[in-house]
């Protein structure tokens, strides 16, 4: 059986509507770029990991008690353009017609509910694929959890396992938000210790094994970091609760291959000739 994929709708939305130009248009003129730039972004991980279902989660802008907790969290991040506004709102829709359900965590983010469907799905022995531009997700991987990290060029998403998170960051991806904690995250506002950055929070990470631990043992530290833990103690843990996911119970879905013929329809119904046609093909092959 394939893994379930779980899918970041705002992040692959927002990498397409700004990757692809507003001059690709559908039927009525209109922009359809971050539509189009989408379904070719899931149709590759869908072709080549073959997922038994697909989910695509989407929640709010910025959970209220993280925003709550610090004033910059997501403060600077731009209201969703004119032009990715009305396609934001046929998203369900049209993907509903792929057969991928799309889910919301209301007053949570989708990063939240991304992690509770990788854990449901490990629970019940099996495997899950997050597809993502989110680093904080990496704090989701194990051995059945991987991510699909978005890159430029034709080779399509980088996949993240364990090995690979160690790779970027010399830490385990349990480690991940003491790591963002201590480095900061300026997508997300969180400015992380003064003075530490990625290479030293990592070192600190692999030295004490955890934030707090680190903050006990502050001493031991060259006395820039070590002023760092002690002054801002109180202030580290809080960015660490805002960059640790938090549960949401969800129900393990059922299995729902992706409806290439219906999806085809869609596709052509909203002008997307060369996708139309691409599903098609994947439609006689199924």
């Amino acid at each position: 059986m394939g893994p379930l994929l779980v899918v970041d709708a705002p992040s692959l939305l927002y990498r397409a509507f700004y990757g692809l130009p507003k001059s690709i248009t559908g039927a009525d003129g209109q922009p359809v770029n971050a539509l189009l730039g989408f379904a070719n972004q899931v149709l590759w991980a869908v072709e080549r990991h073959a997922p038994r279902t697909v989910i695509l989660c989407t929640g709010a802008e910025a959970a209220a008690y993280r925003a709550e907790s610090l004033a910059s969290y997501h403060a600077d991040r731009p209201p969703v353009p004119d032009e990715l506004a009305p396609q934001w709102a046929d998203a369900p829709a049209f993907f509903a017609a792929f057969g991928w359900a799309w889910e919301d965590a209301h007053d949570l983010e989708a990063d939240d509910l991304l992690g509770a469907y990788a854990r449901c799905e490990v629970d019940a022995g099996g495997t899950c694929l997050i597809f993502s531009g989110d680093r904080d997700m990496f704090q989701c991987v194990n051995e059945s959890v991987s991510v699909l990290y978005p890159r430029g060029g034709k080779d399509g998403p980088e996949l993240v396992d364990v090995k690979g998170v160690k790779a970027k960051y010399g830490i385990r991806p349990d480690q991940v938000p003491d790591f963002i904690a201590l480095r900061g995250d300026p997508s997300d506002g969180i400015p992380g210790a003064k003075g530490i950055g990625e290479k030293t929070a990592g070192e600190i990470l692999r030295v004490h094994g955890t934030l707090d631990d680190a903050i006990a043992n502050a001493d031991a530290e060259r006395p820039r970091v070590a002023a760092a833990l002690r002054n801002q103690a109180d202030e580290l843990r809080e960015f660490r609760k805002i960059a640790t996911l938090q549960p949401i119970s969800v129900a393990c879905p059922q299995d729902a291959p992706t409806t290439y013929g219906k999806a085809s329809e869609a596709a052509s119904t909203r002008g997307m000739g060369r996708l139309s046609e691409r599903l098609a093909g994947l439609a006689k092959k199924d």
